[in-house]
């Protein structure tokens, strides 16, 4: 017997008991983590989804917290990249050791770097040069590494968590837009508010640190990304993705005037793949059987907010990918009704 969805029992039981375990991995990082609850949502999605995220924010709103308190939350193994301009690729990825073995012989042997882990938080990952953005770039795309001719794949789960500080811009390498596009959301932290900041204040000015239980293993997470892949969507929500993805391209016929005017690149197709795949993990995190048109809507901003760029005239009137985005969605979502 299947359910209206589409789905069999069994995955509408998986999906009930996901929803579960989102509720308890929110309120396990509550513990430690005051606010920001748009952001553990898009981290959860984007990590059900198996997508990579950029947490972009100033300094002091628990970026390093949050992603290391995701990893013990769902007990991964994880691993702490501090991006510097002197960062080498062997720094991350491992390299070959000369070792001594049985009987004087020497032989090389390959010591894993940061990158073998379950949840690697990149921090200020757009400090380090182009050599060792390319090795991070084959980490987060292939989900193995390459060291002198030798290939070793990565253990799924593998997530990349990634910072880059807002303001400091002294120093830094722009990160290219073909890296940009292996990130699935874009997630900005915002201030918290003055109740919250209150609440931080008194919270986590005393002695002790809070322990957090273990929601999840390895295998849970990647069950579940698996069953995110199954949920169902229907067909209007497939020409949304597509529809709202051509919209942000200048040269096209069909999109508008203004986007013309202030854009002066859209979004590719992995957009596209990354809307669906959201709007399916967002369902699935709220307990819907399939995906709805207010889950694309609510993933449209970290999905497609780094892939638009604008050009000097929407600088000019103080208008950025951000403010684009929410446009776009306005009016496609006005257009609806």
């Amino acid at each position: 017997m299947s359910n209206p969805s589409g789905l069999p029992d069994d995955d509408v039981a998986a999906i009930d008991e996901l929803g579960r375990v989102y509720q308890a991995f929110k309120d396990e990082l509550g513990k430690v983590i005051i606010g920001q609850e748009q952001v553990i949502e898009q981290l959860a999605i984007a990590l059900f989804a198996r997508g990579h995220a950029l947490l972009m924010g100033v300094p002091g709103l628990a970026k390093t917290l949050l992603v290391s308190s995701v990893a013990e939350t769902m007990n991964l193994s994880f691993s702490r990249i501090q991006f510097t301009p002197d960062l080498m690729p062997a720094d991350i990825t491992g390299t070959d050791i000369l070792q001594e073995a049985a009987g004087g012989k020497r032989q090389f042997e390959f010591i894993k770097g940061p990158v073998f882990a379950n949840l690697v938080l990149a921090d200020e990952i757009n400090r380090a040069p182009a050599k060792t953005q390319s090795a991070m770039l084959e980490a987060m795309q292939e989900h193995k590494v390459t060291v002198l001719g030798d290939t070793y794949k990565l253990a799924p789960p593998f997530f990349v968590l990634a910072t880059q500080n807002p303001i400091e811009q002294e120093g830094t390498y722009p990160l290219p837009e073909a890296q940009l596009d292996r990130f699935m959301f874009l997630i900005e932290f915002e201030y918290p508010s003055h109740e919250e900041e209150l609440r931080i204040a008194r919270e986590t000015t005393g002695a002790g640190k809070v322990t957090l239980d273990h929601i999840l293993h390895a295998e849970q997470v990647i069950a579940f990304q698996e069953l995110v892949r199954r949920v169902p969507v229907p067909e209007h929500i497939y020409e949304y993705a597509v529809e709202i993805v051509r919209k942000t391209r200048p040269g096209l016929e069909t999109t508008p005037q203004w986007v013309k005017d202030y854009v002066g690149w859209g979004a590719g197709p992995r957009a596209v793949q990354y809307l669906i795949l959201g709007a399916k993990a967002r369902a699935a995190l709220h307990g819907s059987y399939m995906a709805r048109l207010e889950d694309i809507e609510a993933v449209a901003r970290p999905v497609l907010s780094h892939r638009v760029i604008t050009n000097f005239a929407a600088e000019s009137q103080g208008m950025n990918s951000t403010v684009v985005v929410k446009r776009l969605v306005d009016e496609m979502h006005d257009g609806a009704q």
